[in-house]
């Protein structure tokens, strides 16, 4: 069995996970669900479908670069992009929840003079994210969220 079986298996109890996640994180005002120990911080991410229109929600691991928020679109290394990251491309204009701080923000890819440098800031972050690099075959998308 390979991880991209395993992936699609588990899919649906990650997302009731995150579900979870979300509800905590908000209803503590950010104080359960920013920061676990162990564990890389993570924020809120509201997006609206590209397709559908609807708002969600979608807690992520974050890294800060000054005042920009920096996103790792990689699925787990899976062969497709997020669904987050098509409807922000889409609707890039935004909020995100940030332990108790809410920010509208704007979204962009990083550009290919920066990428090096985020890649890098962000694996310091989360080290998971070089196997998911390595794991598929597609460029895993930086995203910048710059403060609107």
């Amino acid at each position: 069995m390979d991880y991209l079986d395993i992936a699609d298996r588990t899919w649906p109890l990650l997302r009731r996970g995150a579900g979870l996640h979300t509800t905590l994180y908000r209803a503590s005002g950010g104080l359960v669900g920013h920061r676990f120990p162990g564990s890389p911080p993570m924020l809120l991410l509201e997006h609206v479908g590209a397709k559908s229109g609807i708002r969600r929600t979608t807690p992520l691991v974050y890294g800060l670069d000054g005042e920009n928020v920096i996103l790792v679109a990689s699925k787990g290394g899976f062969p497709k992009n997020p669904a987050w990251f098509h409807n922000l491309m889409a609707n890039p204009d935004t909020l995100v929840q940030i332990g108790p701080r809410r920010r509208e923000v704007h979204a962009r890819l990083a550009t290919p003079e920066e990428r090096d440098r985020l890649w890098g800031l962000m694996v310091s972050v989360y080290g998971g994210y070089e196997t998911y690099r390595r794991r598929t075959d597609r460029e895993i998308p930086l995203v910048v969220l710059e403060p609107r």
